[in-house]
């Protein structure tokens, strides 16, 4: 049994197993429904409180978020506006310096321009008189080397290259020989020769000197092979071991204007120059003689010994051939020398083995020497016995 107290009277009573039931589910059923109604009411109202709420909040954080932008974008646009009437007042005195400075560039280039075409007007007017100078002393020139004939310039080149050694020979060349050729019995003549001694008066050098020169307006113009095969015959008949034409022929030629040409494949020891190499050629070759004077003393000394150098290599042949006979007889001496103490080492191999062979026979006969005894000597000889015992007794009664 169950006891339900009345919710109006508050009085119990008690009801059975199944009208309890049947009264708990009509109660459960009613007020179950109108619970759960109540409580859904009660939670869609929180539920719309909430989210009423929520997007409260919402909106009040992003009116506070929109307004904080609003500010942090004033600010920013503010800076910006500083910023850029910063710059703007940097770029107008940045400009402002630089105007400045171009206009003073400005005005230092056309300074500068005008001090150039000065300057240049200065110069120009300078050189140009320079020039005028200069080709009025080369016409003067031209007009006196006109007027001279073509012996005149030769004169006046040999004159020149006289005076230039005649400068140095007390200091550079104190004994040397440098004179005119005079000597013409042969047809034709040099124009200088130059002989160098040492101090025992040994000849170092010897040049022939020919000069050669011509006007500039003579429609034909000379070479300077010219006169190469005349030089050399002139230098052959004087005996003068070097030729050196002192040249101003060809004037645009490059070979020649490099100074000192050898030309030795045309005519050996020969040489062309031009003027300011005149003395350097001579103090070359002087200096160059110097060096072989050493050896050219050496081979007169050899000379004098009568040192036949040219035969030297005969002798040493014939040496040789001499040195090869004796070598191949003292050889073949030596080989028969050889053989002869080989066959007598054979002999005496020979004896040796004869001594070997008589010493084993004598000591064979010296041990049966030793072997031999009394008593071998009296076996089987009765009679040899008792002559034996005979002696021996014999013996022993001579002791007694």
């Amino acid at each position: 049994m169950n006891e339900i107290i009345c919710p109006h009277c508050s009085k119990a009573f008690k009801i059975d197993e199944a009208g309890y039931a049947d009264i708990l589910k009509q109660v459960r059923n009613s007020e179950f429904e109108q619970q759960l109604h109540e409580r859904l009411e009660l939670a869609e109202q929180d539920k719309r409180n909430a989210v009423e709420l929520a997007q409260a909040r919402v909106t009040n954080e992003l009116q506070k978020a929109a307004a904080s932008k609003d500010a942090e974008i004033q600010r920013l646009k503010a800076t910006l506006d500083n910023i850029a009437l910063t710059q703007k007042l940097a770029i107008n005195e940045a400009v402002g310096a630089v105007e400045k400075q171009r206009d003073e560039l400005k005005s230092g280039l056309a300074r500068a321009e005008l001090e150039k075409q000065l300057a240049e007007k200065s110069l120009k007017d300078k050189y140009e008189t320079q020039i005028k100078d200069r080709d009025d002393a080369i016409e003067r020139l031209r007009d006196m080397k006109a007027r001279l004939s073509t012996k005149m310039v030769g004169e006046t080149l040999e004159q020149h290259c006289e005076t230039e050694f005649n400068r140095l020979r007390a200091t550079a060349f104190p004994k040397a020989y440098f004179e005119k050729d005079n000597d013409s019995r042969t047809g034709s003549k040099g124009d200088y020769i130059f002989r160098d001694a040492d101090e025992a008066g040994t000849e170092i050098v010897s040049i022939m000197f020919e000069m050669k020169n011509e006007n500039d307006r003579t429609a034909t113009k000379n070479k300077n092979e010219d006169f190469l095969k005349e030089l050399d015959k002139d230098r052959s008949e004087k005996g003068c071991e070097y030729a050196v034409l002192v040249s101003l022929l060809e004037p645009d030629s490059e070979l020649y204007n490099t100074g000192i040409v050898d030309v030795s494949h045309r005519h050996p020891k020969m040489y062309v120059v031009r003027p300011q190499f005149f003395i350097p050629i001579i103090t070359v070759l002087r200096n160059a003689a110097q060096h072989s004077l050493k050896y050219k003393s050496e081979l007169a000394l050899m000379r004098a010994q009568n040192i036949d150098i040219t035969h030297f290599e005969d002798q040493i042949d014939e040496f040789k051939t001499a040195f090869g006979r004796n070598w191949r007889l003292a050889s073949e001496g030596f080989v028969d020398a050889i053989k002869r103490i080989d066959d007598a080492i054979k002999d005496l191999e020979k004896t040796k083995e004869a001594l070997h062979k008589s010493a084993n026979n004598l000591r064979l006969a010296n041990d049966k020497a030793e072997d031999l005894t009394i008593k071998r000597l009296t076996r089987g000889n009765p009679t040899m016995a008792a002559k034996f015992r005979e002696l021996k007794a014999g013996d022993e009664s001579e002791n007694e």
